[in-house]
């Protein structure tokens, strides 16, 4: 009997691709907030039609990274002070709640995991970047043994409109080794066992991210 060949996996399609291109060059700076999406310039340097490019940058306003505006086009989200207050502040209910829940019901290995990222984190504390990169993926993690999709989808879009603001708290000097500090007493707590005091130090680890951006 012959063997059935598997399908192969589809690719993404190419607006998809594009929208991640942009994420990225958006986050990087490459994009400033406030500036102009120049379509025909992108679509000549990317190779493609504006079809696709449309569409990408739909998939971004429904993000909050770009603003669509009558007749001027594309412009990349800036976000204002009320905008920062209002992420922090969701993101502080969102994620200490979910701190909580990991601690209620995380298994041994699942908290143990959280703690290996944790001494990562400690051990990049000196690069901005890796730095970055583990404390996002700390919370990723977090979120996903807390395990509601919904809450995930929505921390990650807040993230990202996060991303755009030009004084995110760890660029402020020693917000670093104060998010150290407050990471290794909620990773205590974790371990712990303590539902109450996992969400009050996520909370308030929101809140000194805050104060942290708003002082930049």
């Amino acid at each position: 009997m012959a063997k059935s060949v598997a399908a192969p996996l589809a690719q993404r399609p190419l607006y998809q691709e594009v929208a991640e291109h942009l994420r990225q060059q958006i986050f990087s700076r490459e994009l400033e907030p406030g500036s102009w999406i120049d379509e025909q310039k992108l679509t000549a340097a990317l190779g493609i039609s504006r079809t696709p490019l449309r569409e990408a940058l739909k998939v971004l306003a429904v993000e909050g990274l770009v603003t669509m505006k009558l007749r001027r086009g594309a412009y990349v989200t800036e976000v204002s002070a009320q905008d920062v207050s209002q992420v922090y502040h969701l993101l502080g209910v969102l994620e200490s709640d979910a701190a909580a829940e990991v601690a209620r019901k995380a298994s041994d290995a699942e908290l143990a995991e959280l703690n290996k990222l944790h001494e990562q984190l400690e051990a990049q504390a000196q690069q901005r970047d890796a730095f970055f990169a583990i404390n996002e993926e700390f919370h990723h993690r977090l979120l996903q043994i807390a395990g509601n999709r919904w809450r995930s989808q929505i921390v990650n879009d807040l993230r990202k409109v996060m991303k755009l603001n030009r004084h995110h708290s760890l660029f402020r000097q020693g917000r670093v080794a104060e998010s150290l500090a407050e990471h290794r007493a909620l990773v205590q707590a974790l371990l712990a066992r303590d539902a109450e005091q996992s969400q009050a130090l996520m909370r308030a680890h929101f809140e000194n991210g805050l104060a942290a951006a708003s002082a930049g």
